[in-house]
């Protein structure tokens, strides 16, 4: 494991300006999408992530010629030749588990185990399984692992999900293209990441309707083929950027973004006294004066506060005058980041799914460690404003979704080094 971190002089003002990547939540499930193909792929916009690195060593694994230059993907899955992942390749991130639907499409079976990635509590993929087995699956669980078949091909299904899971709905899209019949998804995940999926199956010649809605539909089509595609911007990225540029009073153009995907996002940053204006693909905050607590924070699936996004606005929150509520709906252990942003200064107590956060005139550098991917962010983020020297630990985590942090902080202001 990474010993590498960052050494940060806080309090200084963030001002200039950053490009937006590619969406991590995107990037992965196409990568795996690009199994069902027999074809070449050209996925751009795509970001440097270690996540990304770990879809790209399992696609060479499966067989497929798969490289990274720039922000450039290219995947070649005509020679391939395996339906198991290694389980030591399944444990580098969870998202992993999109493979599945995949390889059963294209292979027939699929042999996995379950994957690894953040500990934010419990992500069954009992709904993942669920839906497969009605879609004609066999699915055996032993010692870990899922061994899976479809001998006689999957079959189109009406499935119902008690919980709108974006990688359940995922694998059943995946699954679904190339199957006998129609499948309709009721309840199914609306994240722009899933309409972005949606949309390059189409482009492969997969035949999806409603993507973006509670109801998908998925004609499946005998085959796909290759295609080119452009992933859409990271709209967690931008929120983390945003926070950054709030805490420590800055001026922030974020460009090459999509504002329409942070309608339930925007608001808050402007609650917080931030001054938040859109034009285009452009982003611009200014936060002027010291921030305003945001009250009540509750996370929900899309079109709602996103749970990715609750760390870093929680740093946000740590130095805003007045309490902030937060209510985490979605995972049951997301507050991991709150013990380490008290170790800096922060007003912190949680409950179960609450935390109450009493905002501070100022946080004070100290050690502290990344705890998962966004709380890892957000500790840096508060470390960011606090006054000193803070070394942040860990930050492996950090590099699974975001590429290039330390340079694109340093490149508008931040005092930031990574060892």
């Amino acid at each position: 494991m990474s010993a590498q971190r960052y050494i940060i002089e806080g309090g200084h003002r963030l001002e200039g300006k950053i490009g937006i990547h590619g969406a991590k939540n995107s990037i992965l499930p196409i990568m795996a999408a690009t199994v069902l193909t027999g074809d070449r792929c050209v996925l751009k916009n795509c970001p440097r992530l270690s996540d990304a690195r770990a879809a790209i060593e399992i696609l060479r694994y499966l067989g497929c010629e798969a490289q990274q230059r720039g922000d450039v993907t290219t995947v070649d899955s005509s020679k391939m030749s395996r339906c198991d992942i290694l389980d030591s390749l399944m444990r580098e991130m969870r998202s992993s588990i999109v493979f599945l639907g995949a390889m059963i499409a294209r292979c027939g079976s699929a042999c996995l185990s379950s994957p690894g990635g953040c500990e934010l509590g419990p992500r069954p993929i009992d709904i993942h399984i669920a839906a497969l087995r009605k879609m004609n699956v066999s699915i055996i669980e032993r010692g870990g692992f899922l061994f899976c078949e479809a001998p006689k091909g999957i079959k189109g299904a009406d499935i119902a999900l008690s919980f709108p899971s974006v990688g359940a709905t995922e694998n059943i899209l995946l699954a679904g293209c190339t199957a006998w019949g129609e499948t309709t998804i009721t309840n199914a995940a609306r994240e722009p990441e899933i309409v972005d999926l949606a949309e390059f199956l189409n482009r492969c010649g997969a035949r999806i309707s409603g993507a973006g809605e509670s109801v998908i539909r998925i004609d499946g089509v005998p085959e796909l083929h290759g295609c080119e595609y452009r992933v859409i911007p990271d709209r967690i990225e931008t929120v983390t950027y945003m926070a950054a540029a709030a805490v420590t009073g800055g001026h922030l153009e974020l460009t090459g973004a999509e504002p329409g995907h942070l309608a339930a996002v925007l608001p808050i940053f402007e609650e917080a006294g931030c001054d938040v204006k859109v034009r285009g693909g452009v982003i611009e905050l200014s936060a002027d004066e010291r921030l305003k607590s945001m009250h009540l924070i509750r996370t929900t699936p899309y079109p709602g506060f996103p749970t990715d996004a609750q760390a870093p606005v929680m740093a946000a929150a740590a130095v805003a005058r007045g309490t902030t509520v937060f209510v985490e709906t979605i995972f049951e252990n997301r507050y991991r980041h709150a013990a380490e942003l008290a170790r800096l200064g922060a007003d912190i107590k949680t409950e179960s799914r609450v935390a109450i956060v009493e905002g501070v005139e100022r946080l004070e550098g100290a050690p502290v460690r990344c705890t998962d991917l966004r709380g890892g962010a957000a500790i840096t983020v508060a470390a960011l404003s606090a006054w000193g020297i803070s070394e942040v630990s860990g930050i492996h985590h950090i590099e699974r979704g975001y590429e290039s942090f330390e340079k694109n902080l340093a490149g508008i202001g931040a005092r930031i080094e990574k060892l």
